[in-house]
């Protein structure tokens, strides 16, 4: 019998979602919306700072009317990190604007400020205009330059929407993450630091660009006694009974992200030593990562062994990695796309791996992740 499968990052319950679930079937608010959704916002709200904060389907949903909100349009460009998932790209171009892609600095593995303004410069040169937005990432829950990358977009009056769908919970000088751009999203997906099964939210500025988000999310109808619409809207809304796991979820996000961040520490303690391997880290004491998945840079030179020969002896014993974000001026379908870089996020995806990080991990598990490494660095000599 092959061991457990260990999993990258699997959903973990607390206990009362089930208590608002059946709260909205007993009151037969199974539709979309209801008290679970309101309550859901105002919880993320409260935790955000107090900000306004819509309930959607997707972060992907809450990016794409993020763009809308900014007045992004057909023609427009928006500056989007390169080094990311996807979902932070593909809205650019659900709005019919173009996505610009910028390479990232070496410490957060986030967007460079200084690739970011040399990307600016160069689109106003080049088309007369400045890009309309900008997408950072906070990726795998480390905080971004945010306070670099605010000031370069006041320099050049472009609003940012920050891309917080892995970094709940993760901080940048006492101040959380998603509460920083004009408007930022977040997700709620399986994987996430908690889930509503799926789903995502958009975290706005003031409450009138959180009711034209709903607008927008609601199909944009007209207040008028028949179904009307002078607007293209969608069908983004979250529903009462996601809301109603999002509830129960809301009660153990603190535990999750102290377990995350303590699974992070045992990895550093344990493989600390090992030639070839380094982890993403908090750069300062500014920085405050939720760890939402520990990644690891593996040196082939030094370690003996591929982060992709790790990941395959790592599946042979039934435990789940992941290679790092393949980033987006890599990918086939945006090989036209504008790209201002100097290697970084190459050299990351060629040699990075995410470990099992999520919060149901014991120990034990995290011990036999470890001792699998150092088997693999065994059989090379390395260790």
């Amino acid at each position: 019998m092959p061991p457990p499968r260990i999993h990258l990052s699997l959903a973990h319950m607390s206990g009362e979602e089930q208590k608002y679930i059946q709260e909205a079937f007993d009151t037969n608010w199974v539709v979309p919306l209801g008290p679970n959704v309101n309550a859901f916002e105002k919880n993320l709200g409260d935790y955000l700072g107090g900000r306004p904060v819509v309930a959607l389907s997707s972060g992907t949903a809450a990016i794409h009317l993020g763009l809308l909100l900014l007045g992004v349009k057909a023609g427009d460009e928006v500056i989007c990190q390169s080094f990311t998932f996807a979902a932070s790209a593909n809205p650019i171009v659900y709005a019919g604007a173009k996505p610009v892609f910028v390479d990232s600095e070496q410490e957060t593995w986030n967007i460079s400020p200084a690739l970011l303004e040399e990307a600016i410069l160069d689109r106003i040169k080049k088309t007369g205009k400045k890009p309309k937005a900008i997408i950072p990432v906070h990726l795998y829950g480390m905080p971004a330059r945010i306070d670099k990358i605010l000031a370069v977009a006041r320099k050049y009056d472009i609003p940012v929407l920050e891309d917080a769908a892995e970094s709940l919970g993760s901080e940048y000088a006492g101040q959380k993450c998603g509460a920083f751009g004009e408007l930022a999203c977040l997700s709620f997906n399986g994987n996430k630091m908690i889930t509503t099964s799926g789903g995502g939210a958009l975290v706005c500025s003031n409450p009138l660009q959180a009711e034209k988000a709903k607008f927008y999310a609601t199909q944009a109808r007209d207040p008028a006694p028949y179904y009307q619409h002078t607007e293209i809207g969608y069908n983004y809304r979250m529903s009462n009974i996601c809301a109603g796991i999002g509830r129960g979820q809301m009660t153990v996000l603190d535990a999750h992200i102290q377990r995350r961040r303590a699974i992070h520490y045992i990895y550093k303690e344990r493989l600390a030593g090992l030639p070839g391997i380094s982890f993403l880290i908090n750069p300062t004491d500014d920085f405050h990562s939720n760890h939402w998945l520990t990644c690891i840079i593996v040196e082939k030179e030094k370690a003996g062994v591929t982060s992709d020969e790790l990941r395959l002896i790592m599946e042979a014993h039934n435990i789940e990695t992941r290679p790092l974000w393949k980033p987006m001026h890599l990918q086939p379908v945006y090989s036209g796309a504008p790209f201002y870089g100097d290697g970084t996020s190459e050299y990351l995806f060629e040699r990075g791996l995410c470990l099992p990080s999520g919060p149901s991990l014991t120990d034990e598990d995290v011990e036999r992740v470890v001792g699998v490494i150092r088997y693999a660095f065994d059989k090379t000599g390395k260790n």
